[in-house]
């Protein structure tokens, strides 16, 4: 699962989309912790997935991130875009990208470097 994917729990079964027709189940689980000063044991139960965030290319600009994914399976379409995209965070190791073919199209417009 992915940045990419919603869940909706609908009754029991949870959906897992873009592949909305595919049922996915996340069984919970319990969480058991003895520690502190009381003499007995918490029990909780919860299902075991991670809060995500995603925004967009341009809303990213301007900020740094301690870690960024950029998911180009879809390229980007607009001057300048790959580059925001991979100046988020301050290091290379700290960058996660995602491509069908391992190459990724840069969109420059260079008449805007003849002015």
């Amino acid at each position: 699962m992915g940045n990419t994917n919603r869940l909706v729990q609908n009754s029991a079964p949870l959906y897992l989309y873009p592949n909305k027709d595919k049922t996915v189940l996340i069984p919970r689980i319990v969480l058991y912790s003895s520690e502190g000063e009381f003499p007995f044991t918490l029990a909780k139960k919860q299902f075991p997935v991670r809060l995500a965030f995603a925004m967009t290319i341009n809303k990213s600009q301007g900020q740094t991130l301690n870690k960024a994914g950029v998911d180009l399976t879809t390229p980007v379409f607009s001057h300048g875009q790959l580059y925001v995209a991979f100046s988020r965070v301050k290091s290379p190791d700290c960058l996660f990208v995602k491509t069908e073919s391992n190459k990724a199209k840069n969109i420059v417009y260079r008449e805007i470097f003849r002015a």
